[in-house]
């Protein structure tokens, strides 16, 4: 059994990660934001019984996330970094709306970090840390607007392979995961693959990723992403 910790884990693909991971009998610390509104989870809960624990976290705050992770009294194998924030969809040549980039970079770039540093102590060698990252971070991505967005991963990017090196001395493995277009909120009905789908790819992903690999960019189905 693994001991998992995922952010987000309230809808889209950390959902269903959870339930994945559950599924196959790992123990998940479900990190999201407002525990009492997610009925998807709770259910999820009601039937793998002790192997899912709902934790309020959120992710933008650093004493949320401190006091979230004081809660996680196990070792954790593996941390999936999912929680995400869209950001503005509206054309920004002329005008931004910087708050709405604040949100973004905090929880894009800088809540991956935070969470990682608090459940850091409690992560041994052969731990890995995921994060799912996007095809807009990569620099020939062809197409504009998602300014905030796609700034934001593509920062997340160059931080976490500069944590990998940091980190490969301690044995612990970072990886970047194109998840696919899913359809989730953000990509909506007609997006190419499910949740399920992403998720077992990210899962397979993860599963099979090497010390020697740590820091790489990679797509759901373990092909290598350009960067």
């Amino acid at each position: 059994m693994a001991v998992v910790a995922i952010t987000g884990a309230g809808r889209g693909i950390g959902l269903e990660l959870t339930r994945q991971h559950a599924e196959q009998g790992d123990k998940v610390y479900a990190f999201l934001r407002n525990p009492d509104g997610a009925e998807a989870l709770h259910a999820m809960v009601a039937q793998y019984q002790d192997l899912i624990i709902p934790v309020k976290m959120d992710v933008g705050v650093d004493a949320s996330v401190k006091e979230a992770a004081a809660q996680v009294t196990d070792k954790v194998d593996v941390l999936y970094n999912v929680a995400g924030n869209v950001g503005p969809f509206t054309p920004e040549l002329e005008k931004s709306d910087w708050t709405a980039w604040n949100d973004v970079l905090n929880i894009l770039l800088m809540a991956p970090l935070r969470v990682l540093q608090a459940l850091l102590p409690q992560m041994e060698p052969g731990a890995k840390v995921m994060n799912l990252s996007s095809q807009l971070a990569a620099s020939w991505w062809p197409y504009g607007g998602f300014y905030a967005y796609g700034a934001a991963k593509a920062g997340l990017n160059r931080m976490m392979r500069s944590v990998a090196i940091d980190l490969k001395d301690r044995g612990v493995v970072v990886g970047l995961i194109h998840p696919g277009y899913v359809q989730t909120d953000m990509g909506g009905p007609g997006a190419e693959i499910t949740p399920e789908e992403s998720a077992k790819g990210v899962r397979a992903v993860a599963d099979a990723w090497t010390l020697e690999e740590t820091g790489e960019f990679k797509r759901w189905n373990g092909e290598a992403h350009p960067l």
